[in-house]
């Protein structure tokens, strides 16, 4: 092949001015290869090599001049081989195009440059560069099947080392004592990789902004001095990975974003990828910065990792085989900000992660589509183990699928109000034992599945306030919309009705075990509950669904329980503990009943007025119908905390009514003696008031005496018409003639058959006959019976006392 022009000491010093064919400008290398431009590889080796050496040696002296070696418009034919060369050169070329790929393996230079050029590769590795290493607005394409330097029918994209495949630019293990900067270029290799970089290292910035690869980006453990700037670049590896940074460490910030309005050239576009994005190991010492960010990955492709593929055919659960983001072990210096804009169709996957800054999702979008069978690989956002310094801020994000964040450590907040979750039937938000030092806020938010929160530590409040939680998971055993077992909330807990709409959960509350240090709300709430169903197909086993609330062993300062309508569902309160309860008549009308074993209350907030005795009434049929049967205990909480608060009278209308339903129950329960058991009822109740009344019993007793003195001392005995058979004493007989001298006195007589054990003389000496037999006998009987419900009155009292 020919050359444009001959050769100068002034060209090898960089004399950019162009002797032959017009200006520099009237060589387009994107149309195709010229003949009129050609300019022999091997004339500028030559250019660059002492020739009194014979071969490849480093330059015995510099030019006064700067040390430039420039060409601009030429096609250059055969192969620019510097493998191994130490010039202390700049090498740039503008405009030009490049038959075969520049081979600048193992070479020291002072910088290498392409502006506007269009190469078939770029063989780069182990260079050592001292300044920028440059590939500005330029098109690398590799080409299969054309022949390179080396004459081995091939291909001209570059062999990459050890795994098999080839690469349009390697820069494996280059040292760049400047920058790397790939703007604006376009890199192509879809068979391969677009850029090769295994351990490269950059003590200045990686500046890739605009930059358009088709095939992976392949950089593991990258080191750069200062940032990493991929801001609206285009990767596009539709096999599989865009983006591979594992084990990189950024000096700087990690950008793949729209250019800041001051720095465009162009209309703004989004950082895409079409494919995933690897972070794991990474360590970046600023930001990474993901702002409207694209990144897509095809659900048809290979698995991402290799050893995921014998743990996806076993089915293991905590792989995410095809992510959009992985980023296991990260750790970020800065924030992570993955929000507005942001839409990802893959898994971002930061389990284990370290964050010195806050994580933003706020209006970001992630979709990940279900698989066909358990566990179906569909979550969108995968943060196990990380440990975050600041806040999760995701107002407004929208997720189709699972976030999975078990065992997370937030240092600040989680505020994630307005969000619109959905993961039917299945958990959409699962954080079991996940610690936030401040609140966790999901207000006004919209989450179609179950909201699993177990054994979670939170340092301030959980706020719900009118989000909707609709389609939750069911279970075999335990099916709920919110499940918070055993968390421990540091101030309150809010399920309130919000400006906007009140509490919806479908499936029902669980609060089993948890401690909130002030307030449980759940105020206009509307709780629902899944059909019951029992864990075996022969009605036995535990029972599924069937319960709106289950606060089982809640321990709070204050629960207000005030929901919009009544529940529909079991309310589960046995064990449950507070020091106010605030309530309504909606609560105790819960359509399957309310379980109160045990719940123990210290006040209402709206106390009892020591005249409304409508209000007793009314809380003593509410617990009656809500618990649809008898069980004492919730009775003697209502009595006890009645009496604690001064309200003695009204404690003693709770008792008494508690004892008449247990003999309502026990009457229930014994069809033959069941009239029996309410007449005695009945009795006791009317006459002692179960032995809460004593001074009722003691008005029965002076009533008793009053009509037994008028019955014994207005009646008369038949006796004492038969002197013959009976010792007749007065108006009255005696049953022994010793006793012919007692004086009868009907008030005495009947005190001695009221009064049990005490005898004033009467008992028994007197004859009676007739009826007066037995209305002795049961002014005896009803002695006994007054008698000892007077003694039980009084012990009650003492033991009060």
């Amino acid at each position: 092949m020919g050359r444009r022009a001959g050769m100068s000491s002034d060209d090898v010093a960089g004399d950019p001015a162009d002797e032959t064919g017009g200006g520099p400008d009237s060589y387009d290398p994107f149309a195709g290869p010229d003949p009129r431009f050609e300019v022999d590889a091997a004339e500028l080796v030559e250019a660059l090599i002492d020739p009194k050496t014979g071969g490849i040696l480093r330059r015995k002296g510099q030019r006064a001049n700067a040390p430039i070696f420039q060409r601009e418009g030429c096609y250059i034919t055969g192969t620019l081989d510097l493998r191994g060369a130490e010039l202390d050169y700049l090498l740039r070329f503008t405009n030009c195009r490049f038959e075969n790929p520049p081979d600048v393996r193992e070479a020291g230079l002072l910088g290498l440059m392409f502006n506007s050029c269009w190469l078939p590769g770029l063989r780069a590795r182990n260079l050592h560069s001292k300044n920028d290493v440059r590939l500005i607005n330029s098109t690398v394409r590799s080409e299969r099947g054309s022949t390179d330097s080396a004459g081995t029918g091939t291909s001209t994209a570059v062999l990459d080392g050890g795994r098999g495949r080839r690469a349009a630019v390697n820069l494996t293990d280059a040292v760049v004592d400047g920058s790397v900067v790939l703007a604006g270029s376009v890199i192509e290799d879809a068979a391969g990789y677009a850029l090769h970089a295994d351990r490269i290292r950059i003590n200045g910035a990686l500046l890739a902004y605009r930059m358009t690869t088709t095939g992976e980006v392949w950089a593991p453990g990258l080191r750069t001095g200062g940032n990493v700037n991929l801001a609206e670049a285009r990767l596009d590896n539709g096999r599989g990975v865009a983006l591979n940074a594992s084990g990189a460490v950024v000096g700087g910030l990690l950008v793949c974003e729209s250019l800041p309005h001051s720095a465009r050239s162009a209309p703004s576009r989004a950082f895409t990828a079409r494919g995933s994005v690897f972070l794991s190991h990474a360590h970046v010492h600023g930001d990474v910065l993901l702002r409207g960010a694209w990144i897509t990955i095809n659900p048809e492709s290979p698995v991402a990792v290799d050893s995921w593929s014998g743990a996806m055919s076993s089915g293991d659960p905590e792989i995410d085989p095809r992510p959009a983001i992985a980023a296991d072990r990260l750790r970020v210096d800065g924030n992570i900000e993955c929000g507005d804009g942001f839409v990802s169709n893959g898994t971002v996957r930061m389990v284990n992660a370290v964050v010195g800054g806050s994580l933003h999702l706020a209006r970001g979008r992630i979709a990940v589509r279900r698989g066909e069978a358990p566990p179906y690989y569909d979550r969108a956002l995968h943060l196990d183990g990380s440990d975050i310094s600041g806040d999760i801020q995701a107002g407004g994000l929208i997720a189709e699928g699972q976030l999975r964040l078990g065992d997370l450590r937030v240092g600040g907040n989680v505020l994630a109000t307005n969000v619109g979750l959905h993961h039917p039937g299945r958990d959409v938000l699962a954080a079991p034992r996940t610690q936030v030092s401040g609140n966790i806020n999901l207000s006004d938010s919209v989450i179609a599945g179950t909201v699993q929160l177990q054994a979670v530590q939170v340092g301030d409040n959980v706020e719900l306030a009118g989000t909707q939680l609709t389609q939750p998971a069911q279970r075999t055993f335990r099916s709920y919309s919110l499940d918070m077992r055993t968390a421990r909330v540091g101030r309150d807990l809010v399920l309130s009705r919000s400006e906007s709409a009140n509490v919806l959960a479908e499936g029902g509350v669980n609060l089993d075990g948890a401690v909130v240090t002030r307030r449980v709300s759940i105020d206009g709430a509307r709780l629902r509950s899944l059909p019951e169903r029992h864990s075996r197909g022969d009605g036995r086993g535990p029972r599924a669904g069937g319960t709106a609330l289950d606060a089982s062993d809640l321990v709070a300062e204050e629960l207000l329980m005030a929901p919009h309508e009544p529940p529909d569902g079991r309310v589960v309160l046995r064990r449950t503990g507070c020091g106010t309860l605030d309530d309504n008549s909606q609560l105790w009308q819960a359509t399957r009943g309310v379980e109160l074993e045990e719940f123990r209350y210290d006040a209402l907030r709206n106390p009892i007025d020591l005249e409304d005795d409508a209000e007793v009434e009314r809380r003593i049929r509410w617990l009656r119908d809500a618990m649809q049967g008898y069980r004492p205990g919730p009775y003697d909480q209502l009595a006890n905390m009645l009496r604690t608060s001064g309200n003695e009278e009204h404690a003693t209308t709770v008792s008494i009514r508690k004892e008449q339903y247990r003999y309502e129950a026990l009457a229930r329960g014994s069809r033959m003696l069941g009239p029996g058991v309410r007449l005695w009822s009945w009795m006791q109740r009317a006459m002692v008031g179960y032995g809460y009344r004593p001074m009722r019993a003691l008005g029965w007793l002076l009533a008793l005496l009053v009509a037994g003195s008028l019955w014994f001392g207005l009646g008369t005995d038949d006796c004492v018409n038969h002197p013959e058979r009976f010792q007749v004493n007065g108006p009255r007989c005696v049953v022994n003639v010793d006793d012919t001298g007692l004086e009868w006195n009907p008030v005495l007589h009947t005190v001695d058959l009221l009064v049990p054990i005490v005898d004033f003389g009467n008992k028994g000496r007197w004859h009676m006959g007739g009826v007066d037999k037995w209305v002795a006998t049961g002014f005896t009987a009803s002695g006994w019976v007054l008698a000892t419900t007077v003694a039980a009155g009084i012990t009650r009292a003492l033991r009060r006392q």
